[in-house]
């Protein structure tokens, strides 16, 4: 936050121009920490709209990469960082962490979560279904967010429209969740099915499997988006995207649940 900014709001407040719920909204709003030339890190995201702040590993210089890391992890006790290679995995276990913080890597979704305050305190439910295995990774990023969201994630993998009979035993295990994201490559069908089956809102996120013509995940996004059924989609190979959506309808649900 900029010292100037922050004083001038302060001041504000002291001489009654705005209210505390206005003051401490405007900090949210203000509030960012600099990495060098490099990086305004948002660690108010999460106050601000309950989704935080992640950081996207490809691009990144290893030791960029590090150093935004362990700001991100000093300010907020946690950090998510997303498509993480070979090499950026080794350059961050190589890293003295802060005394109580945990590394977490997750190979398959390719994501990393530091973590040196426990985890949110789980509220809401998500279910997550992946049409085949080559849609597995995606869905595990998706996982992951939810879970570091704060959320109860049930799992079911390997259940697309080929062998539809898969898929009935996982919805009926799936009963009570708040929502539902489904990852499908090639012809993007199991979010449309899912989503005529079932109450729970459903995600469409399509993956970057297949080929040819409509290959690469447009196939699937096409048909997601024109599905007669009912559900919302994110972008191709979106699962942090997906995964920070439904957990935070997730999390609403299990809020308004409580008030009543």
């Amino acid at each position: 936050m900029v010292q100037e900014d922050l004083r001038d709001l302060l001041e504000s407040y002291s001489q009654g121009k705005m209210s505390l719920e206005e003051a401490v909204g405007r900090i949210r709003i203000l509030g960012y920490r600099r990495v060098g030339e490099m990086a305004k890190l948002d660690v108010c995201r999460a106050a601000r709209i309950g989704i935080p702040e992640a950081i996207l590993a490809e691009g990144k210089e290893k030791k960029n990469l590090v150093e935004i890391a362990l700001a991100h992890l000093e300010e907020t006790g946690s950090v998510i960082i997303t498509r993480v290679s070979d090499e950026q995995i080794d350059a961050l276990r190589c890293v003295e962490l802060p005394a109580g913080a945990k590394l977490e890597h997750n190979a398959r979704a390719r994501t990393v979560v530091i973590r040196s305050l426990p985890r949110r305190q789980e509220a809401g439910s998500v279910g997550i279904l992946a049409a085949g295995t080559a849609d597995v990774p995606v869905a595990e990023e998706a996982r992951v967010v939810a879970w570091e969201m704060g959320c109860h994630v049930v799992t079911e993998y390997d259940v697309g429209v080929a062998g539809i009979h898969r898929l009935f035993p996982c919805l009926e295990r799936m009963a009570d969740v708040d929502v539902f994201v489904v990852a499908a490559g090639r012809e993007g069908t199991l979010p449309a099915v899912v989503a005529g089956l079932v109450e729970a809102p459903v995600i469409g996120l399509p993956v970057s499997t297949g080929y040819g013509l409509g290959g690469g995940g447009l196939a699937a996004l096409y048909s997601m988006l024109q599905s007669c059924s009912v559900l919302a989609v994110v972008n191709v190979d979106a699962g942090f995207v997906a995964g920070a959506y439904a957990a935070k309808i997730a999390m609403q649900k299990a809020y308004r649940k409580k008030q009543y």
